[in-house]
């Protein structure tokens, strides 16, 4: 393996949370990085970090900075995916048009990034690309769910790619992180429909994922992951601290062991008759 100090990073979404901070670590380390951002000019600089124009709604915007940084650097030999945004509410109250933004940024986003770096990763015969995935990428997420998909959706890009691109010493690695305190949550846009029957279940779990946030660990422990991923051996998924015992939780018991578990965790009846029963009663 390259040393980390001829190993050139590229980083999406690094003006805040977990790109910021991965940013810093491995510009720490060594490594040579460049943070991708929407609007360098007005983005706090980074120690040891070059900021670079990226929009990855955007394919130009993508292509221009994969030029950029091979230009300046010679190579890329890590991508790391951590652009996104996120959507609360039911997914009956989603609009489309909300659902397409957020996979644009969220899915398509990552794939313009990847179909951007994978010729001159291919052409140098080495490379990694490391997405930024969730503990949402492998367990349902009530009024989440949107998001919760675009997860599903990248881990499958993920493990598909890697199959297609190891041949080229091209390796692809999912960060599947819990709740981490970054402003994801705080800033998230809110489903554009508004349907009663969901409002008392929206707001109890709203409110519960709002709690979990805030006590959530630091965006540094995703970091510290990414950089075992690209130091330590080769492991395709690396889910951390509560994602790690709930993805082996998932995989051990039952549905009929796991899922109120599931429910209780965010605030849902357990039964999940509760609302139909109430709804029932209320007919004429």
């Amino acid at each position: 393996m390259t040393h980390a100090a001829n190993r050139v990073v590229l980083i999406t979404g690094a003006s805040s949370g977990i790109g910021r901070a991965t940013a810093e670590l491995l510009a720490a380390r060594g490594y040579q990085v460049f943070g991708g951002v929407r609007a360098p000019a007005t983005t706090r600089p980074l120690a040891g970090v070059e900021l670079v124009p990226l929009d990855v709604r955007d394919e130009a915007s993508v292509e221009a900075c994969v030029e950029r940084v091979s230009s300046r650097a010679g190579r890329i030999d890590v991508l790391v995916n951590n652009a996104g945004v996120n959507l609360v509410g039911a997914i009956e109250e989603t609009s489309i048009s909300q659902a397409q933004a957020l996979f644009d940024t969220n899915v398509i986003g990552v794939l313009r990034m990847m179909q951007a770096v994978l010729p001159g990763m291919r052409r140098q015969g080495a490379g990694q690309i490391i997405n930024i995935s969730s503990i949402l990428g492998f367990l349902p997420a009530p009024y989440m769910g949107v998001y919760a998909s675009t997860k599903h959706a990248v881990e499958g890009l993920s493990e598909s790619l890697d199959h297609e691109a190891r041949a080229f010493g091209v390796r692809v690695v999912l960060i599947e992180p819990p709740y981490i305190r970054t402003n994801l949550d705080a800033s998230a846009a809110q489903a554009e429909g508004r349907i009663e029957a969901y409002a008392p279940q929206r707001h109890r779990t709203a409110a519960l994922i709002t709690q979990k946030t805030n006590t959530a660990p630091e965006p540094k422990l995703v970091a510290e992951e990414v950089l075992r991923a690209t130091e330590g051996p080769y492991r395709m998924r690396r889910p951390i601290g509560q994602a790690a015992l709930l993805s082996g939780l998932r995989r051990l018991l039952p549905a009929r062991l796991f899922e109120p578990s599931l429910r209780k965790a965010f605030a849902l009846d357990p039964s999940g008759k509760g609302a139909a029963a109430t709804q029932a009663r209320a007919q004429p």
